[in-house]
């Protein structure tokens, strides 16, 4: 027979799902991680992460030890545990649509093993008034289930760390909801926000959307100096270098990722298509890639040209390439150049090609990801296109 567990997280082996849980064993609780891709759960079990976390990779062969975390795909689990908690999210479709669906469909696939008394608790992003959706329909179908809506707001890598550092904001669609999340999360941080469930759901879509536009009011400047011949990095050192008000002022680059253009779309769509500033942030951010092949298009023959991209993941030092810009870029580089070569030390795709290959075929280099390992090679005489402005070697306009 299996052993139950205190806390059951459906979708527990990824990015949002592990590292909480592991927080969680490492509290005490008595976890299973509940997912679909088998593969992943093998490799979970077998003691290796799946993806980087800062400090996964320690704890958790100790946490499989102790006996407190398991990864699983046995569903029955479900129904003993004292939390569940579900890490599906609400994802935008191919017409920029909030597939607010997902949510409902997993409730109803486990409403048979869910049972009254139990505390279900949404992390992940949802669409607003997703968690009151979610409490309705318990209510309809007579269960008497705690909902509550715990978002998660961590950076990736950095998410086990963050949990604990980091306040927690604790939404209960009841009062007795909101007490039971608040112990819950008590386990993991003292330092706890409580808000109704909408405030929440908002505070998580605003969140992103403003660092979302603060990263295309970066690049939006970045393209107006270089329009003008001005270097853009010039005028960022002369804005922030020891003046207070320009202090958190982000650098431009490729802003991308699988949360912040998805939520800053899915503000959109809640509040009637008229979040005309994120809008406006999602087509300079989007816009970028071809911003930049269409200036490099005056200055070099790309026909006649072997580019070179370092870099593949969304951002810098991760191993996670989802929505990630740089495939935008080659796409857009393969259209125009005669060949395309990428590399990223992170990933394992048979598209890609070894660093010594690329910076020795390259005719052209394009830093697509900032990975600190790019920051002292010797480019020799290739030009480097580097919006980010990690190398020295970078063409100071395009």
């Amino acid at each position: 027979m299996t052993a139950p567990a205190d806390i059951v997280i459906i979708g527990g082996c990824g990015h949002v799902g592990l590292p909480l849980g592991l927080a969680f064993a490492r509290a005490g609780k008595r976890v299973a991680a509940l997912d679909i891709d088998a593969a992943k759960i093998d490799q979970v079990n077998a003691g290796r992460m799946p993806f980087l976390d800062r400090g996964a990779d320690a704890l958790l062969p100790k946490a499989l030890a102790d006996g407190t975390f398991r990864a699983t795909a046995d569903e029955s689990l479900i129904s003993g545990a004292e939390v569940v908690i579900t890490v599906v999210g609400t994802p935008v479709d191919e017409y920029l649509n909030p597939r607010l669906y997902l949510i409902t469909d997993l409730v109803t696939k486990h409403l048979s093993r869910l049972r009254a008394g139990q505390l279900f608790l949404l992390r992940s992003t949802v669409y607003p008034g997703t968690s009151e959706r979610v409490d309705e329909l318990f209510r309809e179908k007579g269960l008497a289930i705690d909902v509550a809506f715990c978002p998660e707001r961590v950076a990736e890598g950095q998410a086990l760390e963050e949990i604990t550092s980091l306040p927690q904001i604790v939404a209960g669609c009841s009062e007795r909801a909101q007490t039971r999340a608040t112990e819950l999360f008590r386990l993991l941080t003292p330092d706890l926000i409580r808000v109704p469930p909408l405030a929440a759901e908002l505070t998580k879509l605003f969140n992103n959307a403003w660092r979302y536009a603060q990263f295309a009011l970066a690049n939006q400047f970045f393209m107006m100096a270089n329009d003008h011949g001005v270097d853009f990095y010039e005028v960022y050192r002369a804005m922030t270098e020891r003046y207070p008000r320009g202090q958190g002022f982000p650098k431009a680059g490729l802003a991308a990722g699988p949360c912040l253009f998805k939520d800053t779309v899915q503000l959109g769509a809640y509040h009637n298509n008229t979040f005309f500033m994120g809008q406006a942030a999602v087509m300079i951010n989007e816009g970028l890639p071809n911003y930049i092949v269409q200036r490099v298009l005056r200055r070099f023959d790309l026909k006649k040209t072997t580019a070179g991209i370092l870099g593949m993941t969304f951002k810098a030092d991760s191993d996670d390439p989802r929505d990630s810009l740089a495939f935008k870029l080659r796409k857009i580089l393969q259209v125009e150049c005669k060949e395309v070569l990428c590399t990223d030390p992170f990933l394992k795709d048979p598209t890609l090609h070894p660093l010594e290959e690329v910076l020795r075929r390259a005719d052209l280099l394009f830093i697509g990801s900032p990975h600190t390992a790019y920051r002292k090679l010797d480019f020799g005489k290739t030009p480097v296109v580097d919006v980010w402005n990690m190398t020295p070697a970078r063409l100071k306009t395009l």
